[in-house]
């Protein structure tokens, strides 16, 4: 039967079901779907990794580090002048970060992390683009959240 998301509540106890390949292919499907704010290649390549279930360890470590790097150098744009821009690339690079973690590094919940760092990154665009619109991104993430579940019963 399949599982119906309608909060939160229900996203983080449907991930916390999840192996951690799992949460890390969800993830990368939270960060792809706000992947317009950034250009940059390394967030490309994480989502690449993450929808990869074949990815060698040490392949998975080294974009993982990589684009923590990329979060880590944004981070200063934070706060800065307001450029929601930066801001947004951020939150992104965090999130894509967070879809790579391993399980010690996440505290077990990398999708989770993935899918409140990509809604930051959504909120920013919405401030930069002063639209209080109707992209309620968390209503995505729970579609994508049942798709990719219903696929794993498939």
């Amino acid at each position: 039967m399949p599982q119906h998301i309608t909060n939160d509540h229900d996203l983080r106890e449907a991930i916390s079901g999840l192996s951690s390949v799992q949460q890390r292919v969800l993830g990368g499907q939270f960060v792809a779907n706000v992947s317009h704010l950034s250009q940059d290649p390394r967030i490309s390549r994480a989502i690449d990794a993450a929808a990869n279930s074949d990815i060698s360890q040490a392949e998975l470590e080294e974009t993982y580090k990589t684009v923590k790097a990329f979060a880590t150098q944004t981070y200063t744009a934070c706060g800065s002048d307001a450029d929601w821009a930066a801001q947004a690339e951020h939150f992104l690079a965090a999130a894509a970060a967070a879809s790579l973690s391993s399980d010690d590094q996440s505290g077990a919940q990398g999708a989770w992390k993935a899918a409140m760092q990509a809604r930051m990154a959504k909120n920013c665009e919405m401030i930069l683009n002063d639209d209080g619109g109707l992209a309620n991104e968390s209503e995505k993430q729970y579609q994508m959240a049942e798709r990719y579940l219903e696929g794993l019963d498939q």
